[in-house]
């Protein structure tokens, strides 16, 4: 009897425990983290950048570039977190920093648009 040792099972789901599913999860992770700083950052400059003036409109459209890249890449991050979680490597809670950074996008494109 001390020869059938048995895998430990996931609480969670029941399942055993693998490794290759634990360096899933912290490479999806790592992506992710990633792509949400670099689309923190570029929202980050997109709420920064202010008009010297009536006659800074170079300054509006900076920061309405900046706000639709970063809309673009929190939907990639979306869809990024779509499949990790389909593929059972991430929670569904995952989907709450690009659904933030989508709206902070969208509030920057649309209602705190720098007036001229």
């Amino acid at each position: 009897m001390s020869g059938s040792a048995e895998p430990a099972a996931d609480v969670h789901r029941g399942r055993p425990l693998r490794t290759a599913s634990r360096v899933g999860t912290a490479v999806c992770a790592v992506v992710l983290v990633v792509g949400h700083l670099v689309t923190g950052y570029v929202l980050l400059t997109a709420y920064m950048v202010e008009p010297d003036g009536p006659w800074d409109s170079q300054a509006v459209s900076n920061t309405e570039f900046a706000a639709g890249l970063g809309l673009a890449f929190s939907i990639a991050a979306a869809l990024l977190t779509w499949v990790f979680v389909k593929a059972e490597w991430l929670r569904r809670r995952w989907y709450a920093i690009p659904a933030v950074l989508a709206l902070a996008a969208l509030l920057r494109l649309t209602v705190l648009t720098p007036q001229l």
